[in-house]
């Protein structure tokens, strides 16, 4: 079993219209909901993939209960969010039926107290029993302490549980210290965090920091990994048009999965970038396209990087 935590949980509204305009009025073609933030998406691909999957963070009111509801039809996924007195967030991704760009609008979260925030740690501390690897995802909900990450992955690490980290800003600088088993920032997240704008010299640079492993998104150009058994870059064959949302998140199953079931790093990433773009293909966050996915296995390229930046 791979628990997920998304302390940020949300339902995701993907609009798309005809072609998006500043300051006029659009008629929407299609409306889609689903559950989301991060770590439910990771989960949705990693259920795709045959895994047995736990979800944990926060969910109250109204928008909670629709994303709870559609988590009950998710097979291979546990429901173990956490309840809190104010309501869950909504996104909305306004996708441009001309270009295929989308433009992100993402509410802040509910404000979690003292008290829900402990119930959330004995929860977490409990499910640490029972899980091979633990992903930590998205941003954190007002009220949730900026270093709620760093105490999490101490958790994982003193249950002798693997921990990925997908986060950014403060919170991430301060996770990185408590030692997590991978990090995966974009290369924007990376160079808050490390300072250093080459890609290849900030991942170093956070290994140095803490991390065990650091796997780098590149975007269209696909992800960077510096670890302790070596350094590589993996690409796909080419840029494929869609909807970027939801692409990292399905770049961390492919990591997470690949970390359980124990496949050399090469094979991680590869199964990773497959991932990640046959997410981009798919017209929702959280979804893949599976025909696409099987297809880039045998293309995405995992080239060695010998020397340090």
């Amino acid at each position: 079993m791979i628990l997920t935590v998304t302390l940020n949980t949300a339902l995701d509204l993907t609009y798309r219209v005809p072609s998006l305009r500043p300051h006029a009025s659009h008629r929407v073609t299609e409306v889609t909901e689903r559950p989301g933030g991060k770590g439910l998406n990771v989960a949705r691909v990693l259920a795709a993939l045959g895994h047995e999957v736990t979800v944990t963070g926060f969910a109250g009111g109204a928008t909670g209960h629709m994303v709870r509801d559609r988590l009950a039809g998710t097979p291979g996924l546990v429901d173990a969010l956490v309840p809190v007195a104010g309501s869950t967030r909504r996104t909305v991704a306004v996708v441009d039926g001309r270009t295929g760009d989308t433009t992100q609008l993402n509410e802040p979260g509910p404000l979690v107290s003292p008290a829900e925030w402990s119930a959330l740690q004995d929860a977490y501390v409990d499910l640490l029993g029972s899980v091979t690897a633990v992903a930590l995802c998205g941003s954190l909900p007002p009220g949730v302490p900026v270093g709620a990450y760093a105490g999490l992955v101490r958790s994982a690490r003193a249950a002798g549980v693997p921990v990925l980290l997908d986060t950014s800003g403060e919170p991430l600088r301060r996770a990185v210290a408590a030692r997590p088993d991978i990090i995966k920032p974009n290369a924007d997240e990376l160079a808050e965090l490390t300072g250093a704008h080459e890609p290849l010299r900030a991942t170093q640079d956070a290994r140095r920091r803490g991390a065990r492993a650091v796997v780098a998104s590149l975007g269209a150009e696909g992800l960077l990994a510096h670890t302790a058994e070596g350094r590589w870059r993996a690409a796909p064959p080419s840029r494929v048009p869609g909807n970027p949302t939801g692409a990292g998140d399905a770049a961390v199953a492919g990591l997470l999965s690949g970390l359980v079931e124990r496949l050399p790093w090469p094979d991680r990433l590869t199964r990773a970038v497959a991932l990640s773009t046959a997410a981009v293909h798919s017209p929702t966050a959280g979804d893949i396209d599976p025909a696409l996915y099987t297809d880039l296995l045998d293309r995405v390229t995992v080239r060695g990087e010998t020397t340090a930046a």
